[in-house]
């Protein structure tokens, strides 16, 4: 087991009400994912610390001593290849031996719901994936039965571990941290459970699904991954990103990372506009807390009106070239 370094050695070891929150960062830029989790951290009423583990990062370090909230950053300056849950783990635990956090969060992305479980498991206590709602320091709503029912969660361990669904909390604030310096942590040591191979990344000017305001979204009523070129011209009008539903994923129209529902990302933009998609309870999950939700479908029985805010009963290939035109 690795240790902090003397820097931070001098501090308490007893516990007290505070929250260390895992750090997810691109680019040099901290994820949304990481600043809601922040939010929900500082509706405990804790004091909230923040761990930045990765090579290089002093930006995100920066960044995160800044956001609302904060009021100490740990960094972890190491190469940690593709972020793997069996080497950022071992971090996470000896900062949570260290000072006894109360509870440990962190973005109910893939890298949260990656390293969490394993971080529970070292410190032999319960997961509770996805939160939506803080209810206490031991009582926490997340949902079940695809999004159709809030489930209260209370825990009695000595510390809470925990996900959170972003879409359920704002953003924090990008000033009003207290946080000073960083204090620094020692590297793990090295592990050969497992071995970072290589990450492949789709580059587009448009906004990410899980940050983008606007989402226009098409289903397997497109009836072919070609079709999605409609998609792709309203969402430039609109300034949006792209998605689908697992069925046009699954039938090979466009990639995985375009998948929005239950088994994909779970997002809420300020407009959905859902094309060709009929509305299946999976897919729902991941959409139905949109601002606005906008379908467009010649079925008028279509489960996706039942949630929709307009809806438009029409051939999508006769509807959506229309509505490129006028937009």
């Amino acid at each position: 087991m690795f240790a902090l370094r003397q820097s931070v050695r001098s501090l308490s070891n007893a516990r007290c009400a505070s929250t260390l929150v895992l750090a997810e960062h691109a680019n040099g830029i901290l994820d949304l994912s990481t600043r809601s989790a922040i939010t929900a951290a500082s509706e405990l009423g804790s004091d909230v610390t923040v761990l930045v583990a990765g090579a290089d990062a002093d930006s995100v370090v920066a960044e995160a001593g800044k956001t609302a909230g904060v009021s100490r950053v740990l960094y972890a300056n190491t190469e940690l290849p593709g972020f793997v849950a069996e080497s950022v783990a071992p971090l996470v635990v000896a900062s949570q031996d260290q000072f006894n956090f109360s509870h440990i969060f962190a973005g109910a992305s893939a890298v949260g719901k990656n390293v969490l479980p394993r971080v529970a498991a070292k410190l032999d206590v319960g997961m509770i994936s996805e939160i939506t709602e803080v209810v206490s320091e031991d009582t926490f709503g997340r949902t079940i039965y695809a999004g159709n029912a809030i489930c209260k969660v209370k825990s009695n361990d000595t510390v809470k571990v925990c996900t959170v669904r972003g879409t359920n909390f704002e953003p924090a604030a990008s000033e009003g941290g207290s946080a000073g310096a960083a204090d620094a942590v020692d590297a793990p040591p090295a592990q050969n459970l497992s071995t970072f191979v290589t990450k492949e990344e789709v580059s587009s000017d448009r906004p990410s699904l899980q940050a983008a305001s606007r989402v226009v979204a098409g289903g397997k009523g497109m009836k072919d991954g070609d079709n999605f070129a409609m998609l792709d011209t309203m969402a430039d009008k609109l300034g949006a990103a792209v998605g689908a539903s697992r069925a046009a994923v699954d039938a090979g129209y466009v990639p995985n990372e375009y998948q929005i529902g239950q088994t994909g990302k779970i997002i809420a933009p300020e407009l959905y506009i859902a094309v060709g998609i009929s509305g299946a309870i999976q897919h729902l999950a991941g959409m139905k807390d949109s601002k606005t939700i906008v379908s467009v479908n010649k079925d008028p029985e279509a489960p996706i009106f039942q949630v929709s805010d307009y809806g438009l009963v029409a051939d999508l290939f006769t509807a959506v070239p229309e509505i490129n035109e006028k937009l």
